[in-house]
């Protein structure tokens, strides 16, 4: 397991690439070592695995990052991206008034198929790494657009329930989330990531519809 008393300026780049030379590089090693922390965990997926993967000198991954912390804050970031970029058409929808139930199974696939995509690489990100407090920031502002958005679809179907619509959405939000990552990261055997969606949203659907 990392140190949880690694500075955040130790998780940061050491320089951003300028060239698309460059560019090529840092993407050649971001690329390398999603792969080899996916194969080999945190402990295994040394910063020389990742440039011999990479193809590249353990100086040139050393002139772009100081630690393999750092290379694993920074595929956490494009995570994130990926995610927001995911779940944008649903935001979208839901801002536009749509129903919480008919964005809902579009949100659970959304997150699914991120978790799914490579499991152990995402246990690495968000088990095993030391995330640095303005990438935590950026996710709780990407989980709060959601339940905020999910409140408003909420309450607008209501009517004459007495339950908290934001009390609600953050639960659901909360529980998609945290079902998603212990299922599909440790999936039982025999079931696919299809029949895991399908029963968070029902299950989810049954929460937070009730009573409105």
């Amino acid at each position: 397991m990392p140190s949880t008393r690694i500075p955040d300026r130790r998780l940061r780049p050491r320089k951003l690439p300028r060239q698309p030379r460059s560019e090529a590089t840092v993407e050649a090693i971001l690329q390398a070592a999603a792969q080899v922390f996916e194969r080999h965990g945190y402990a295994a997926g040394t910063t020389n695995r990742i440039a011999e993967r990479a193809g590249v000198s353990i100086g040139s991954v050393y002139q772009y990052f100081p630690n393999k912390d750092a290379i694993l804050v920074a595929l956490a970031r494009q995570h994130i991206a990926e995610g927001t970029v995911a779940l944008q058409p649903h935001l979208q929808r839901l801002s536009a008034g749509a129903s919480f139930e008919e964005v809902l199974p579009g949100i659970v696939e959304a997150m699914v198929a991120l978790h799914a995509l490579a499991p152990r690489l995402h246990r690495v990100l968000f088990e095993e790494t030391k995330l640095p407090t303005t990438l935590r920031v950026e996710l709780e502002d990407l989980e709060g657009q959601l339940v905020e958005l999910a409140a408003q679809a909420m309450q607008a179907k209501q009517g004459n329930s007495s339950a908290d619509p934001r009390l609600r959405a953050r639960i659901v939000i909360g529980a998609i989330e945290g079902l998603t990552h212990r299922l599909v990261l440790t999936p039982p055997p025999g079931v696919s990531s299809r029949e895991i969606a399908g029963e968070i949203t029902e299950l989810v659907r049954r929460y937070a519809l009730s009573d409105f």
